[in-house]
């Protein structure tokens, strides 16, 4: 089992910067990518950004070039900076972790609500 906690969700102005921190315990030596995901209201649950163990990434379009997914070994812990914040960048964030395909971990959410 692995155990997911986010934080450092808020409410942020047009244009401000936010650092999402997923904290993980449990059997992560067995998680082969970590994600974020993000959903507003009335919307599906959309992939944001991806890390794998080996540290390759990959972002959805509407967010490349201004988030930026990292992993700190050493602390369990994954990162999500989101610079240039847009309003429709509002929902709630979710990490998650993949073991394989069969089995995904999820956190319980942080808000994160973009608005002047």
């Amino acid at each position: 089992q692995v155990q997911l906690v986010e934080s450092g969700g808020g409410l942020v102005q047009p244009g401000g910067s936010l650092r999402l921190s997923c904290a993980a315990s449990g059997r992560t030596f067995s998680i082969n990518a970590w994600n974020w995901y993000r959903q507003a209201p009335g919307k599906q649950r959309d992939l944001v950004a991806t890390i794998t163990s080996g540290g390759s990434t990959n972002y959805a379009d509407s967010v490349k070039g201004r988030f930026t997914i990292s992993r700190d070994r050493a602390k369990n812990t994954v990162y999500l900076q989101m610079n240039s914040l847009k309003p429709e960048d509002t929902a709630v964030y979710y990490c998650s972790a993949d073991r394989d395909v069969y089995t995904r971990y999820w956190g319980q959410g942080t808000q994160v609500t973009v608005s002047s």
